[in-house]
């Protein structure tokens, strides 16, 4: 369950009783008006009819400009009740609270920028040296995953700030990474001795595909159903960072054929993480809140999906080439 708080003007008590009734809410409170004609109320509402209750909310509430709506997490509840026990309840993340976490990890700020440079640095330092442990760690700190989830996202809600903030985070943290990497690859003692993790990292297959589309699917389930702690397995799994730090460092190398396999296994995993994490937000239901603004976004939505599935489709084709020439 969760506490929807409300402060409204006193006039809006009634309309805002009859949507607690209209979602079947646990109980509705109405504080007492204050001096400036504003009131508290409070409902308790089910994880499943969260949703549905503060899109009402909005809209009803949306030209008043003293409104103010509230989402309070409630720990426990006593007595426990046989509402308490179901598991067929849809997901308690909301769009709203969905929509400010992704947008935190992809905003394009200093904070950003030394993560990419510090997780740069480790995984080009566990490449050089082939030590697996340090590339797991690199990828844990995985500061290009939240871009590509806000590219989806801003997709699905079409919001054309949030595309345009995951964009610029993401290409410039790549930039970034690729840079920071030529440079480590150029310095660093013993780094044009390819080795096993180097090399990994230059090797796409249809198996790349298929753990991209899961990865990307898995980490956009966990952020619509709450389960955060498997976001650190995606991180892991997705491994964004690696193939550009390969490509930096096999460029300081002057391999170029190697570099661009890094490339392609990039854009592999960006193509299909994107891909799965989209389908993966269209079936939780995650859209736009009102009719018209639902509307607006199936045409880019249909052009976002296409473009993903055909930027794939040649990169596969890419990879496939290669074999049937040599046989």
């Amino acid at each position: 369950m969760k506490y929807i708080e409300v402060v409204a003007p006193q006039g809006s008590a009634d309309t805002i009783r009859a949507i607690a009734e209209s979602v079947k809410a646990y109980d509705i409170r109405l504080g007492e008006v204050g001096d400036d004609g504003l009131q508290q109320m409070r409902l308790l509402v089910g994880d499943s009819a969260l949703q549905k209750t503060l899109d009402n909310l909005q809209s009803v509430l949306g030209g008043t400009a003293e409104a103010r709506i509230v989402v309070l997490e409630i720990e426990t509840s006593l007595p426990r009740s046989r509402d308490d026990d179901r598991h067929d309840a849809p997901s308690a993340v909301i769009r709203e609270s969905l929509y400010d976490d992704v947008a935190r990890s992809s905003r394009f700020d200093r904070n950003y920028l030394l993560l990419v440079v510090l997780s740069t640095v480790v995984a080009a330092i566990g490449l050089i040296e082939n030590n697996v442990t340090v590339v797991v760690g690199a990828m844990v700190i995985a500061p290009l995953l939240g871009p590509n989830l806000a590219l989806s996202l801003g997709a699905a809600l079409g919001d054309i700030d949030l595309v345009k903030e995951a964009v610029k985070s993401l290409v410039v943290g790549i930039l970034l990474a690729v840079a920071i990497a030529f440079l480590a690859g150029f310095f660093w003692p013993g780094s044009a001795s390819p080795n096993t993790e180097l090399m990994s990292r230059t090797l796409v297959g249809i198996d790349a595909v298929v753990l991209a589309l899961a990865s990307g699917a898995a980490a956009a389930l966990s952020l619509t159903t709450g389960l955060s702690s498997v976001l650190v397995g995606v991180m892991v799994a997705a491994a964004l960072l690696p193939p550009a730090v390969t490509i930096g460092i096999m460029l300081s190398q002057g391999s170029w054929h190697f570099a661009l396999s890094a490339a392609v296994l990039l854009a592999v995993n960006i193509a299909a993480l994107n891909l799965a994490s989209k389908v993966v937000f269209l079936a939780k239901g995650i859209g736009p809140r009102t009719w018209v603004e639902k509307e607006k976004v199936k045409h880019s939505m249909a052009v976002y999906l296409l473009s993903w599935v055909l930027l794939l489709l040649v990169v596969v084709f890419f990879m496939i080439l290669p074999q049937s020439l040599t046989h």
